[in-house]
């Protein structure tokens, strides 16, 4: 028995296989600092975990509807219409246990073989994985460093065709921590607004920006029917494990989106939304003290990568990740990002991991202590002052434009 052959084209997520070598060492009793995983170091706030106490002591334990409580819709268009500045109903919310599956059913719903989808890349590696496992074509968007990681604007256009069926925006990015500045947000809109086009906007990152305010494209004149637009509870509550994710959609395509559901998940687990109601409308100190931090770690740990030489460090706009440039070292990123794990006990991914585009670089996740960050760095420090033969090129500070 054979496995179906779309199972040939569907990617992973190295982060999860680097996580499981880098556990390995740890058994056999190496010191590994983790800065390979996506995920706030930080425990879910006290409200949100009562909440869903709660929640299971009243008996929120069973099926719910498929696309997603009423309440938590309501709670969901309500902050979005805090935080995008747009009106929505609850008919155009959709609930999914995790972000993904706002990824993964618009674009089944959508994506015809042979459909042209532009995506980012370097970019999470799901949004490729996807586009080549339904037999769409796809459209690599080079997000380069002497663009501050956004898109180059002139190729955007030339990339458009009559086959483009989506747009994939992520803004603050994984990788890179770049944002999209809201000018560039205005003339990708101005270039699809008239055509037969979507764009999936993830901004999962949303309320992690530290220098200028999240913008969504949804918000932009004509479109909000344009856009799907996909946010969680995972980074912004450190409720990665609790899945839940949204998406906010025109009506035909939550129509879609729940038959989906239904064939796939049934529902989203009815405590953990209650708990999401909690997580909106609830207080926000925690989660507010937890982006200070990473915003704090952010710029130490930059100004300490910054000091490795051969390496050279942009300031993140967004997320929680730094993205530096390691070509000085003279090494691939795979090559130095299995030495640093094997030798070193840092877990870092290779930029290669979120593509083509991302060869010379790392992503290093700041999700960890500043104790562990600096360290970190002191190990990194010492493997290429031992290791590497080759002249290194001293790294410097660049801030975003």
């Amino acid at each position: 028995m054979r496995l179906a052959e779309r199972m040939s084209r569907i990617g992973t997520e190295t982060a999860f296989e680097v996580l499981v070598r880098a556990r390995a060492l740890e058994a056999e009793g190496r010191s590994v600092i983790h800065l390979e995983i996506g995920e706030p170091d930080f425990q879910t706030p006290r409200n949100i975990i009562e909440a869903a106490k709660t929640a299971l002591d009243e008996g929120w334990t069973h099926y719910g509807p498929t696309q997603g409580l009423p309440e938590l819709r309501q709670a969901i268009a309500r902050y979005i219409a805090r935080t995008r500045g747009i009106e929505v109903g609850i008919e155009h919310v959709s609930v999914t246990p995790g972000g993904k599956p706002i990824l993964f059913f618009p674009m089944l719903a959508l994506i015809e073989p042979g459909d042209e989808v532009i995506y980012p890349n370097p970019g999470f590696p799901i949004y490729e994985s996807m586009i080549r496992f339904l037999g769409g074509v796809p459209v690599a968007m080079p997000l380069v460093e002497e663009k501050a990681f956004s898109f180059d604007l002139g190729r955007f256009e030339r990339s458009l065709s009559d086959r483009t069926k989506l747009i994939i925006l992520n803004s603050p990015q994984n990788p890179t921590g770049g944002v999209i500045p809201r000018r560039d947000l205005e003339r990708i809109a101005e270039l699809v607004r008239d055509r037969d086009v979507m764009v999936l906007s993830d901004e999962i990152y949303s309320r992690m920006c530290y220098e200028t305010p999240h913008f969504s494209i949804a918000s932009l004149p004509g479109m909000q029917e344009k856009t799907i637009l996909l946010d969680g509870f995972s980074k912004t509550y450190a409720m990665t494990g609790w899945r839940m994710g949204f998406g906010v959609m025109p009506e035909w395509l939550v129509s879609a989106v729940n038959y989906l559901m239904v064939n796939s998940n049934s529902c989203t687990a009815s405590f953990t939304q209650r708990a999401g109601i909690e997580a909106l409308e609830g207080p926000q100190d925690e989660s507010q003290r937890m982006i200070a931090e990473f915003r704090r770690r952010r710029d130490r740990f930059v100004a300490a990568l910054n000091t490795i030489p051969g390496f050279r460090c942009r300031t993140p706009m967004g997320a929680f990740y730094a993205f530096p440039n390691i070509r000085g070292t003279g090494l691939k990123s795979k090559e130095l990002a299995d030495a640093l794990l094997t030798e070193a006990g840092v877990a870092a991914l290779s930029g290669t991991a979120f593509g083509y585009h991302g060869e010379g670089y790392l992503r290093l996740s700041y999700a960890n202590s500043m104790e562990n960050l600096m360290e970190a760095v002191t190990r990194i420090r010492k493997y290429l002052t031992q290791t590497v033969t080759a002249p290194l090129k001293g790294g410097s500070t660049l801030e975003f434009e």
